[in-house]
């Protein structure tokens, strides 16, 4: 029942996403991508630290 749920707001999520990136596309550009790529690796990591320690302690 959970996956479904899960689907569901996956399935939401991207109708709604899919449009406003195709609006705003051209606002961000290029330039804008660059910007945020270099939070990524350290969002990974702290992700993955995160996920660690969670499976560590339960």
């Amino acid at each position: 029942m959970n996956i479904f749920v899960i689907l569901i707001g996956l399935f939401v999520a991207l109708a709604i996403l899919i449009p406003l990136l195709e609006k705003y596309q051209s606002k961000i550009g290029l330039n804008g991508a660059t910007k945020y790529s270099k939070y990524i690796w350290p969002l990974v990591m702290v992700s993955l630290v995160i996920q660690l320690i969670y499976v560590l302690m339960y």
